[in-house]
């Protein structure tokens, strides 16, 4: 039983945490003097907590794994122009999920995105199961 409890509060945490840094990475957009790169990160860190809320019992290299995966799917697929897919990239909701541009700065903001909160993520779990 508590650990059916201890995956609910984990999950709930996970999810504040998605919106946190949903509402981090709009802001990060609004503000002309944050580097577009920030927004790029954030967006993969966002990635990352929306796997594992999603996949909360998986390792965490394989949560880095496939969100960085992800990340890297939606960039490369804006080298994809059908008109289909161009319509709803200019959507205000299409263009935040599936971005206008390819972007090399863009994979590598990713990868430092997901380094980054995979690194935060392991060291504060083990910091607090001991």
């Amino acid at each position: 039983m508590f650990y059916i409890a201890s995956l609910k509060s984990k999950r709930i945490i996970y999810a504040l945490l998605v919106l946190v840094v949903i509402a981090l990475g709009i802001l990060s957009r609004k503000v002309t003097v944050i580097p577009l790169i920030v927004g790029d990160i954030l967006y993969a860190v966002m990635m990352f907590l929306l796997i594992k809320f999603l996949l909360i019992q998986l390792r965490y290299w394989k949560v880095a794994l496939i969100s960085l995966s992800v990340c890297y799917f939606i960039e490369i697929s804006q080298l994809y122009h059908a008109s289909w897919i161009v319509q709803i990239r200019n959507t205000t909701i299409g263009a935040l999920v599936l971005g206008h541009g390819f972007l090399w700065s863009d994979m590598i903001a990713y990868t430092v995105g997901t380094a980054i909160v995979y690194f935060i993520t392991l060291c504060s779990s083990r910091f607090l199961s001991n």
